[in-house]
This record gives C-alpha cells, sequence and structure tokens, in this order.
C-alpha cells in the first residue's frame, strides 16, 4: 500500500488547454499546465509541490551542469475508452530510475512521491491526457543534483521533477539505420545501463554523422570488438529470424528497455522461440543476403514498435521489406495499442489505474 502524501498545490491561472491542437502533437514539444518538483535536502524528501509548468531557477554552479549527475525516465498515461486514466508498467520505471540513481551516486525515490506524485498530477492534468488514436501522455520523471558548488563530489541536493507532453507517433516514418563501428555509446563497466544524461550527450555527434549520410539512427555495436550489435540511438532492437524473435542480450552497456521486456513475455506467451543473445554484424549480413531475417524493428516507450526502411554497413545499404500486418512485430504493436484503450482485457496486470 502507497503511504498518502500531502502536496502543495499550485494552479496556474492561464491554462493553455483550449488553444492547445490535440489533432497534431508533435512529441515532445507540447507541455500540460503542472508539473511536480520534490526537492531532497538534509538527507530527507520534502514535501510534493504541484506547480504551474515553467522555467527553474538554476545557479551557474549547480553539480548538475558541471559533473552529469543527472537521471531520467520515459512513460506514458493512456486513456482508456471509458475515461480512465492508466500508466503502462510503471514499476519497471521505478525500478530502473532508482537503479539508475544508485549507479550515479544519487538518493533513490519512495514509492510514495514516484507513483503518488505522478497520480496526483496526472488527476490535475487529466484533461490533457488525449483521447485521440496513437496519442498518448508521455511522462518525463527527471531527477538532478542541486548543489550549487564547483567540486568533483555527489551533490548533497537533488531535485525530481515530474513533466507531461501530451504527444503523438515519435516516429512518423520507417527509419534508415546506420551500424556504427567507429564511435560507442558505451564501455562495459560504464554507465550504459543507466538512463543517465551523459549516455545521450555521447551519441549525438556519431548520430549527426550518420544522418549527414542520409540515415535516421545508429545501431551501436560493442565497445570491445566493434562487431556485435547493441541497440540504437533511442531504441533496444529486435529481429526474427527464421521464425525466431531474437535480441542482444542485456547487460551493463544495454539499457533493460520496458517495451523490450513486454514483447519478449508476449512473445514467449505467443509461442515463439526467444533468443536473447549477441548478434554478430557478420550475422545481420548474413540473414539479410539470405532472406532468412524476417522482421527487423526498434521498441521504445517513445518509439513503441518503429519499422525499419534500410541498413546501411559502411558503403553497403540493405533495403528492406516493410513489416506485415500478421508478422509478429505489427501483432504485438497492435495488442499493446488495444490493451491502452481497454479494448482487451489486461491479462498480465501491465496497467496502472490513475484515475477511473
Amino acid at each position: 500500500m502507497i503511504a498518502t502524501l500531502d502536496f502543495h498545490i499550485t494552479r496556474t491561472k492561464n491554462s493553455k488547454l483550449a488553444g492547445t491542437d490535440f489533432n497534431k502533437l508533435p512529441f515532445g514539444r507540447v507541455f500540460s499546465d503542472h508539473m511536480l518538483v520534490v526537492e531532497y535536502e538534509d538527507n530527507e524528501w520534502k514535501t510534493p509541490q504541484i506547480l504551474p509548468y515553467g522555467k527553474l531557477e538554476i545557479a551557474p554552479s549547480m553539480l548538475a551542469i558541471h559533473y552529469g549527475q543527472s537521471i531520467f525516465e520515459g512513460m506514458k498515461a493512456h486513456r482508456k475508452e471509458d475515461g480512465e486514466i492508466v500508466m503502462f508498467r510503471p514499476e519497471l520505471n521505478f525500478q530502473r530510475m532508482n537503479a539508475s540513481a544508485v549507479r550515479m551516486c544519487m538518493p533513490t525515490i519512495p514509492e510514495e512521491i514516484f507513483f503518488g506524485g505522478m497520480s496526483k498530477l496526472l488527476q490535475i492534468e487529466a484533461d490533457w491526457v488525449p483521447q485521440t488514436s496513437g496519442s498518448s501522455m508521455y511522462l518525463r520523471p527527471v531527477m538532478y543534483a542541486s548543489d550549487e558548488v564547483v567540486g568533483m563530489h555527489p551533490s548533497t541536493g537533488y531535485r525530481f521533477v515530474v513533466m507531461c507532453c501530451p504527444s503523438g507517433p515519435y516516429y512518423e516514418k520507417s527509419l534508415r539505420m546506420k551500424v556504427e563501428t567507429d564511435y560507442v555509446r558505451a564501455a562495459s563497466g560504464g554507465i550504459g545501463a543507466a538512463k543517465t544524461a551523459g549516455n545521450y550527450a555521447a551519441s549525438l555527434y556519431p548520430a549527426k554523422l550518420a544522418q549527414d549520410q542520409g540515415f535516421d539512427q545508429i545501431i551501436w555495436t560493442d565497445s570491445q570488438h566493434r562487431k556485435f550489435i547493441e541497440e540504437s540511438g533511442t531504441m533496444n532492437l529486435m529481429f526474427k529470424i527464421n521464425g525466431k524473435i531474437v535480441t542482444p542480450d542485456v547487460h551493463d552497456t544495454i539499457l533493460n528497455g520496458v517495451t523490450r521486456r513486454t514483447l519478449l513475455h508476449l512473445a514467449k506467451h505467443w509461442g515463439y522461440e526467444v533468443e536473447e543473445r549477441p548478434l554478430s554484424i557478420d550475422e545481420l549480413k548474413t540473414v539479410l543476403e539470405n532472406g532468412t531475417m524476417e522482421e527487423f524493428f526498434g521498441v521504445g516507450t517513445a518509439a513503441v514498435i518503429a519499422q525499419m526502411e534500410a541498413i546501411g554497413f559502411n558503403d553497403k545499404v540493405f533495403e528492406l521489406k516493410p513489416l506485415e500486418e500478421n508478422g509478429f512485430a505489427l501483432k504485438a504493436k497492435k495488442y499493446l495499442q488495444d490493451l491502452c484503450k481497454g479494448k482487451i482485457a489486461d491479462e498480465f496486470g501491465w496497467l496502472y489505474s490513475v484515475m477511473k
């Protein structure tokens, strides 16, 4: 049972709701009226505040700016057809955010603040949760070091913030992917399994180089050999090879995605053979050439399931066929859409009710 919290609530006097076009929701660019803010000071979390969405005051000496103590999560809330608002598998985000906090030498977030705070925020922002098909309320919890001092040590103060973005699809089209063998996203023993800001900053320059060459995203390879597939910049990667669902096994350079775990569960439940194992560039080329790779797609909270149009290896580019409606990926995508809309029963208990 999650403890009941007291909140300091300050409601906005200038709602943006009436001026928001819910038929045109670019991902991550529209923000609802309020945000959750909780301070960590003197070794304890203070009273949660729900405030009008806006700028937060920081000092140029704030530790997070200098030394990168910053972690975040990506989550979604959905409005079911009967009006109920639900979050999808938030306990996995809670566990992963606290695992990231431990790795980044930050305090863990109590259940009552994570679940209770987001539930209260979504109740206040209920009218912002989209009803249009393909849209959802994207939630971005973030925690960062707030000490105002320049010194290489963990902060003693932190700020936990949750903002809400009513959003449409992350990717509007299928993607052209480049296999990256020069740069790496993360090295073994590092922070690749933590959802921390620096991991994403490290990917920006290589991604720009790939985009200059006509690609949309990178397929990262391992840091030691540069020959095993890891993940993409925004997604885990999955393949259907000879009828089997294949994905790189999770270790300390690959983020353990919520959507990844969900699709592996569905694959096993539906009777597919699943292999979580190393997948080399050479094997990927072989299955592309001999036609035994039946599906290739990205999976993530923002993207859900992303279709791939092409894979580039140095000077060679393999063009891919669109995913088939009766294939695993699109079947899984439809299942998740129907589940979150309440069209099918929640047989695995994946939905967390915020407001009926």
